[in-house]
This record gives structure tokens, C-alpha cells and sequence, in this order.
């Protein structure tokens, strides 16, 4: 008796998170470091350049106000600048999860904020001042934003969002004591949306 009573438990639970809905997102970004690092006591500053990518996302909503958004995107390269010049490459996947909180109103016009948690995930890295390795990195996440509905969309429709990552990836480079790689970049993102 037990066990059934157990069962019918598990399958209400799993009715009701099923009862939300999915959305997916597609959009492009726009990443720029808010950070640059000194090293070698001052006499050469690092820095990450600006970069284009490719930023689909997928979001489950648990209702009208509460969602949760996971950011994915294309392998993203970075080019890290030592005073002015490119000295190393890397290439980086930022997965992002963000809870998030959406301002419903009875307008097509819902802004949102969101908190949460992002990676770093380095791989590929080449550098002609030697052997080079920028190990992942972990921080947090915050997320403001707005989505659009036209009148005449059932499903979809435009957002824009702007995200903060806290990220300082550690950079080790042959013959050089490792560093922090202050990165904290901005993601500006624009795109469409599409709920089912």
C-alpha cells in the first residue's frame, strides 16, 4: 500500500513539473571583458578582447513568474592581449544557468532578472611565448533583460538581455609565474524566442 501510495505521489510530481512550458531562444551576443590584469609587477597588462558568438538557450517555466534559463553557445575564441598584442588563444564553451524571475503584466512587454551560477571551460589554447594552460573557472551570474510579444505572435517573439559573469580564469604560461585572467565579462545578447 505504501509503495502505491509512494507511486501516485511520484507521478503527480512529475505531472506538475511537466505542467510548465519550454522556451527556446535564439540569439547573438556580443562578449566584452570588463577586466584587465597587470603582470610582472606592473610592466605588462593582460587583457581579453572583445568576441561575437552564437548564443541559443532553452528555458523551462514553472509558471507565469518563475523560470529557469540555461545559456549555451558555439565555442567561443578569445584572443588574450599582453599589452596591445595577441600573445595567447583560447577557445571556451560559458555554459550558464540563471533562476529567474519574470515580471508578468497584461502587456506583450515582460521584463525579467535572473541569478545564478557560470563556467569557464577552456581547451585549445596556443601561445608563441610557449606552452600555455588557462584552467575552468567558476562564478556567479546576473542576468536583466526583456522579452517582446507582437500582437499578431501566438509563440514567439524578440528579447534582449544583458548578462555578468564573474570570471578569472587562472592563466599558466612557460617561464612565468600563473595568473588570474580578470575577464568578468558583459554578454549582450539580442534574438527570438519561441514558447511551446
Amino acid at each position: 500500500m505504501l509503495k502505491q501510495v509512494a507511486l501516485i505521489a511520484l507521478m503527480g510530481m512529475s505531472a506538475s513539473a511537466m505542467a510548465g512550458q519550454w522556451q527556446v531562444k535564439v540569439g547573438g551576443s556580443v562578449i566584452s571583458p570588463t577586466q584587465d590584469t597587470d603582470i610582472l609587477g606592473g610592466a605588462a597588462n593582460v587583457e581579453a578582447d572583445h568576441e561575437y558568438a552564437f548564443t541559443p538557450s532553452v528555458e523551462y517555466f514553472f509558471n507565469d513568474n518563475i523560470s529557469a534559463e540555461l545559456l549555451l553557445a558555439t565555442p567561443i575564441s578569445h584572443d588574450v592581449l599582453v599589452n596591445g598584442d595577441s600573445a595567447v588563444k583560447i577557445k571556451h564553451l560559458p555554459p550558464t544557468l540563471t533562476a529567474k524571475y519574470n515580471f508578468k503584466n497584461s502587456t506583450r512587454f515582460t521584463p525579467y532578472i535572473g541569478v545564478g551560477g557560470t563556467a569557464f571551460v577552456a581547451w585549445d589554447e596556443k601561445s608563441d611565448l610557449g606552452k600555455v594552460k588557462v584552467k575552468e573557472d567558476f562564478g556567479f551570474a546576473g542576468q536583466v533583460g526583456f522579452n517582446f510579444q507582437p500582437a499578431d505572435a501566438k509563440n514567439w517573439g524578440v528579447f534582449f538581455d544583458a548578462r555578468y559573469a564573474q570570471l578569472s580564469p587562472e592563466v599558466e604560461i612557460e617561464g612565468l609565474k600563473p595568473f588570474d585572467l580578470d575577464i568578468d565579462p558583459m554578454v549582450y545578447t539580442i534574438g527570438y524566442s519561441y514558447k511551446f
